[in-house]
């Protein structure tokens, strides 16, 4: 599987709500920055993906700019995507035009996210 088939399969288990943490190496050197979270080590990033799914629904994930360099054993990306969701503790939907950028590794043939970022530029800072 290549690196951008591994990226496209992540949006959507996203989009299904199926566990994410697979797609993380297991490591406490392992990063995730969400849009109001910084999650460091395979631990912390799989109960925080896990109460994510719990309390979401109804994703929309498109990618709209996805750049792979894909080497032997590692490589990086960047992406533009657009998500919505409902978050289902307050019955609201969200949406943001966001930018993902991230590090895989190869590790016993599976490609896994090492570091990934998602941010958003705020509605109000120009």
């Amino acid at each position: 599987m290549t690196v951008e088939a591994r990226i496209r399969e992540y949006y959507e288990a996203l989009r299904a709500g199926e566990p994410l943490s697979p797609f993380f190496a297991a490591g406490e050197d392992v990063v995730k920055f969400g849009i109001t979270e910084r999650l460091t080590g395979f631990e912390e990033i799989e109960a925080g993906l896990r109460d994510q799914t719990r309390t979401t629904t109804d994703w929309t994930v498109e990618s709209s700019n996805l750049r792979v360099v894909e080497r032997t054993d590692h490589a990086w990306f960047s992406d533009d995507v657009a998500m919505a969701w409902t978050h289902i503790p307050t019955d609201r939907g969200l949406a943001f035009d966001t930018r993902w950028s991230g590090t895989l590794e190869r590790r016993d043939g599976a490609w896994l996210f090492v570091g990934m970022h998602v941010s958003t530029v705020p509605e109000d800072a120009f």
